[in-house]
């Protein structure tokens, strides 16, 4: 071979391995890059080939699936009760992707995951189309309808989480306005039309924000159960019927601002039974204050305040302030100054309580499945923190069992269950001119002391009358409810 065709000869063979590198780097280096590329239609085109896989509760699907009469995308998302799942669920859309539920489990809901992989292959052989997996939730179909339509009923915004305290399954998630994600499950200028609608820029009430996990609030006087337990756990006072040392008035230190109580109530040296029971703002705000913002801020967070919770889908982290002065502590304790939470965390401070002392993970997804119902992942219950020791936690059970027969949570009580429970009306805005906050916390006890569930509520609503605003009378009925449908429906 004479030297100019060696020359061409090596030149083709440079270019036929420049492309066999090219080529292995694209199939094998970039393939995932490539594949979750949002410019990769093809991906896309497959996501929506064949139908998701669904997401259950008490055995019966919440969603399924329709096929589409145009464009390449052949199956589109349908929800069952669109608007009352949504806070568990999430959506996902051709157009706008997905959340909750549905992004985090997508590739077991897409078949994609690969704990599907020797399905899929299997399937692939026997020419079926793939199928995706199942989610099996905790949640229960009762309470979550006496919860949803509970707050429906009210007519303003709100939440509702109910928790089983013995295992953190959650089997309530509520959240009032909500919206149908069937709406938005298409691409077209009807899903386009809905999603602009639900933006928060044109709908104040923003639908699409999950309140039980992602907004928080002002406790107002549930918050008061946190500090009870720190007195007792710091051994500031030992018993539900031991006299506080409780002046009234009491000017909080650093001011000459007495801490003020809603009407005439006995608050002066109050027993902690009797000031839970009748709500007094002078003897736990002191407790606060002797207690001291660093043993507070550490109870708080033994019940999980300033920590992200991750139920699967993520929650809003609740706020105790540090560096506080002592005023401020004192405001904090009694669930107001910068002291804000989630419904979420309120449900779990009170299932400790119910727990005997022990918090458990809160969780949404009990299993994961094949198509075909196999077994693929069970979620096992797991004691998050130990807020309270069994004595102290038994000795609040007591005190919010009070609360509801004797004191100001009286509409929480249901025939043959000891119910527990504390009721809250939290200020808000500049110099609280708004409205505030009904809140409700509770949990029911059976014969046999175990605790089926604890809940907590929220309402908020601008267009009431503000005297007409309070936690027993909104939101207990509410927490009442989600109560009874589980009790019901474990009979």
């Amino acid at each position: 071979m004479n030297k100019p065709l060696r020359r061409i000869a090596i030149f083709c063979g440079l270019l036929v391995l420049a492309l066999l590198i090219r080529d292995n780097w694209v199939q094998y280096v970039q393939a995932d890059e490539l594949s979750t590329d949002k410019a990769n239609r093809r991906v896309v085109i497959e996501r929506y080939a064949t139908p998701r896989g669904e997401i259950i509760v008490g055995g019966n699907p919440i969603t399924g699936h329709t096929e589409t009469t145009s464009g390449d995308f052949k199956f589109k998302r349908t929800y069952k009760d669109g608007a009352m799942w949504a806070p568990v669920t999430g959506f996902v859309s051709q157009a706008y992707g997905a959340n909750q539920l549905e992004s985090i489990e997508d590739g077991i809901l897409t078949g994609t995951d690969d704990r599907l992989f020797f399905r899929n292959t299997l399937d692939m052989i026997t020419g079926k189309e793939k199928e995706g997996g199942n989610v099996v939730t905790t949640l229960n179909a009762a309470a979550q309808k006496a919860a949803y339509e509970g707050l429906k009923n009210q007519g303003g915004k709100g939440a509702v989480a109910a928790i089983e305290p013995a295992t953190g399954k959650i089997l309530a998630l509520a959240s009032f306005p909500s919206y149908d994600p069937s709406t938005i499950a298409g691409g077209g200028a009807s899903d386009e039309k809905a999603w602009n609608k639900l933006q928060k820029k044109n709908n104040p009430d923003d639908p699409m924000l999950n309140r039980a996990l992602r907004e928080v609030y002002p406790p107002g006087s549930t918050f008061k159960v946190v500090t009870a337990a720190a007195a007792l756990e710091n051994g500031l006072y030992k018993s539900a019927d031991e006299k506080t040392n409780s002046p009234l008035p009491w000017t909080m230190p650093g001011t000459v601002t007495p801490l003020k109580n809603e009407g005439n109530i006995p608050c002066k040296n109050a027993t902690l039974r009797v000031s839970l029971q009748w709500s007094c703002n002078s003897v736990f705000g002191k407790i606060g204050y002797d207690l001291g913002n660093d043993e507070m801020l550490e109870q708080a967070k033994k019940f999980g305040f300033t920590s992200e919770q991750f139920t699967p889908v993520r929650t809003t982290a609740s706020v105790f302030s540090e560096d506080m002065a002592p005023s401020e502590v004192a405001l904090s304790s009694i669930g107001q100054f910068n002291t804000a939470t989630t419904p979420l965390q309120m449900a779990m401070v009170t299932s400790a309580i119910a727990n005997n002392g022990k918090l458990m993970k809160p969780y949404m997804v009990d299993e994961l499945q094949t198509h075909n119902l196999d077994p693929l992942e069970k979620t096992e219950p797991e004691e998050l923190s130990e807020p309270m020791s069994a004595e102290n936690a038994q000795i609040l059970q007591s005190m919010m069992e009070t609360v509801v027969q004797d004191g100001t949570g009286k509409k929480a009580q249901i025939e043959g269950v000891k119910v527990g429970g504390k009721t809250g009306t939290a200020q808000h805005g500049v110099d609280n001119s708004e409205n505030p906050y009904a809140w409700f916390i509770s949990y029911a006890k059976l014969s046999d002391d175990s605790s089926p569930v604890a809940v907590a509520v929220v309402v908020e609503d601008e267009n009431a009358v503000r005297d007409d605003i309070s936690g027993g009378g909104l939101a207990a009925p509410i927490a009442k409810s989600v109560m009874e449908a589980v009790i019901d429906s474990e009979k």
